[in-house]
């Protein structure tokens, strides 16, 4: 696909593993009791991107370092420009140094979460600054006008091998999402945020082979154009990626951060089950490797 990448610049933004967060009190689950998880915010040990997105004992779990910028003018700003595929870096503490990089961003949280090598996490405080070289925002399809992309790492968009046949574009995805099972996040005015798919029903994700999904992994929803704001358009479709793992509250589910989206019939699924940012990330800038740790005399 022809780009305008050599027009779109690299910038830096930083932000902070962030504290996990409670509303207060607790809130019913949709069988009827109460429920407080871990799993958003913070720092998650031993989950990546990769792993699956059900059956934890969490919710709406996150993998790796969940990041924000605690400044109000600036926490936007850190949200936005970070694209998925990112590079990241530990620049400060005693993982100083440790390179990562953003798997997805989490609405609504505004968490951009970062996967690091595990002996990395394991060094990281609450707090630690974080920076991210923003790649990816003004990135345009020259050919494909009515392709809408956002928070993309080019590089990363690249590694996926779209193929262009018969003026649409064959994307690699793990799976394909129903319009019907949209939940949390449907509605809300934010270019490709992220929405939840509904899991109350296991048997309907069963049937659609969505059982199966992992962190990271790259989805299409049909009927769903979230181009400018996710609203219903029969024929629309919008790919992303999972950015948490499954709730246990009614309209909620994995959330999916939407990178790229069309209201026309212009996207076509390419079943993959290893269509993961990991994959990609990988495949464009190398695995993630440990920092080097000082040699004790």
């Amino acid at each position: 696909m022809r780009t305008n990448k050599d027009k779109v610049i690299k910038t830096v933004v930083s932000g902070v593993i962030r504290h996990p967060a409670w509303p207060e009190g607790l809130e019913a689950n949709r069988a009827g009791g109460l429920s407080a998880l871990p799993g958003c915010g913070g720092i998650t040990y031993d989950i990546m991107a990769g792993d699956s997105a059900y059956g934890w004992a969490a919710d709406h779990l996150e993998p790796g370092a969940s990041t924000h910028n605690p400044d109000e003018k600036e926490r936007m700003c850190y949200y936005t420009v970070c694209c998925m595929g990112n590079k990241a870096e530990v620049i400060g503490g005693n993982a100083e140094g440790a390179e990562g990089y953003v798997v997805a961003k989490h609405a609504g949280a505004w968490h951009v979460v970062i996967e690091f090598d595990q002996r990395d996490l394991r060094e990281m405080h609450i707090k630690d600054q974080v920076q991210v070289v923003a790649y990816g925002t003004g990135l345009k399809l020259l050919d494909y006008p009515d392709v809408h992309v956002n928070s993309i790492d080019p590089e990363c968009l690249e590694a996926m091998d779209i193929e262009e046949k018969d003026g649409k574009l064959h994307v690699p995805v793990a799976g394909v999402v129903p319009a019907v099972l949209m939940g949390s996040g449907m509605g809300s005015s934010r270019p490709m945020g992220d929405v939840d798919f509904m899991t109350s029903d296991w048997e309907h994700i069963k049937r659609c082979g969505l059982h199966e999904l992992k962190l990271g992994d790259i989805v299409m929803v049909n009927d769903i154009d979230t181009s400018y704001g996710a609203k219903f358009q029969e024929g629309a479709a919008s790919i992303g990626i999972i950015v948490h793992g499954d709730s246990v509250f009614s309209g909620h589910g994995p959330g999916i951060t939407f990178f790229m989206a069309s209201a026309k019939p212009l996207l076509i699924p390419v079943i993959d089950k290893t269509a993961n940012i990991r994959k990609y990330h990988d495949k464009a800038y190398g695995p993630i490797e440990p920092m080097k740790r000082k040699k004790v005399k």
